[in-house]
C-alpha cells in the first residue's frame, strides 16, 4: 500500500514505509505522476534516482544523483546542468551533453565553463556524440586561413598551437588563436570566393568568446576540420561526425547496439532538420 501527496512544486510518495520525494523539475517527475494515477506503485522507487543508469557514466568522471551532476564528487553548477536534465525531462538523447560537461571541467577558463554552452545553444551549435561541439569557419579558397595563409584547413586537418599563445581577453577582439563561430559570423568574414567549413571543438580546448561581432565567436587553441558547409547545423546534437557509444563502450556499428534506442536516438536528432535540404546520400560530405 502507498499513499502519496501532490503539490504544485513537488510530489511524495511514500512506498514500503519510505517515503520518496522530487520536485516538478526532474527527469522523472511526469512519468511518476501517470505512474500514481494508475496506481501503479510496482518499481516506482527506481524513478526517484534518475542518475541510477548513469552511475558509471563517462568514466566515472560524472554522476548524476539526486538532482545534481556530480564531477569527480563535485556538483557542477551552470546552463548545462538544467539542459541535461530539460533533455531527461523531455526523452531527448542527454548523454552527449554528459560527455560534452566532463570535457568542459577540464578547460581551465571559469568563463568557459560558466558560459560555453548557452553560448553554443544561442548561435547553433550542436553537440556531437563524443561531447565536442561543431562550429563555422571560413577560409580562403585554397583552404589556408584568411589572415596569414600559412595554416592548411583540408577536410581532415587537425589544427594546434600552443594554448597560453590564444588571447583570453574577450574585450580584445582581433587577436592571436584559431578563430570559429556562428553561421553569420563565418559567412560575413573573408569575401566573394572564400570556403565556408564546418570544423568541430573539444569544449576544453577553447579559451574566450570575444565580445566584438555580437559574441558570435570564439577562439580556441585547438580544431578539426570535419567538412565543407552544405546546410546549416540545427539540431541539439549532431551525429554526422561520430558513432554514439552504448554502455558496454561499441559503437553504433556494433552488433550489441540497442536498435530500439538507436532508433529513438536519431529520430529525435532529425526532428528539427527534417525540412533541411541534404545530398544525394542524405547528409553532409564525410570524412575518407
Amino acid at each position: 500500500m502507498s499513499a502519496y501527496i501532490i503539490t504544485d512544486n513537488s510530489v511524495t510518495v511514500v512506498h514500503n514505509g519510505k517515503p520518496l520525494t522530487m520536485n516538478n523539475s526532474h527527469a522523472n517527475y511526469d512519468t511518476v505522476i501517470d505512474r500514481i494515477h494508475a496506481d501503479d506503485f510496482d518499481g516506482i522507487e527506481d524513478l526517484f534516482d534518475v542518475g541510477a543508469a548513469i552511475v558509471d557514466y563517462s568514466d566515472g568522471n560524472i554522476k548524476v544523483t539526486d538532482n545534481q551532476i556530480l564531477y569527480k564528487g563535485v556538483p557542477v553548477d551552470n546552463y548545462v546542468v538544467d539542459k541535461v536534465f530539460a533533455f531527461m525531462k523531455a526523452n531527448v538523447p542527454y548523454k552527449p551533453l554528459l560527455k560534452f560537461v566532463d570535457k568542459l571541467m577540464q578547460n581551465p577558463s571559469r568563463r568557459s565553463v560558466q558560459e560555453l554552452y548557452k553560448f553554443l545553444e544561442h548561435k547553433n551549435m550542436p553537440i556531437t556524440p563524443d561531447g565536442n561541439f561543431l562550429a563555422y569557419k571560413s577560409v580562403r579558397s585554397d583552404w589556408t586561413d584568411h589572415h596569414t595563409g600559412k595554416f592548411s584547413n583540408t577536410i581532415g586537418s587537425v589544427l594546434e598551437m600552443q594554448r597560453n599563445n590564444v588571447c583570453d581577453d574577450a574585450n580584445i577582439g582581433c587577436s592571436y588563436g584559431f578563430h570559429a563561430g556562428s553561421l553569420e559570423y563565418a559567412k560575413s568574414f573573408g569575401g566573394a570566393g572564400s570556403r565556408l567549413l564546418i570544423v568541430e571543438i573539444d569544449p576544453s580546448d577553447v579559451v574566450s568568446v570575444p565580445h566584438d561581432s555580437n559574441c558570435q565567436k570564439l577562439r580556441t587553441t585547438k580544431y578539426k576540420v570535419v567538412a565543407e558547409f552544405e546546410r546549416p547545423l540545427d539540431e541539439l546534437v549532431n551525429d554526422d561526425y561520430g558513432s554514439y557509444p552504448d554502455e558496454d563502450g561499441c559503437d553504433d556499428e556494433d552488433e550489441s547496439f540497442e536498435a530500439g534506442y538507436e532508433e529513438g536516438y536519431r529520430a529525435a536528432l532529425r526532428k528539427k532538420a527534417a525540412s533541411q535540404p541534404r545530398n544525394s546520400k542524405g547528409k553532409f560530405m564525410k570524412l575518407v
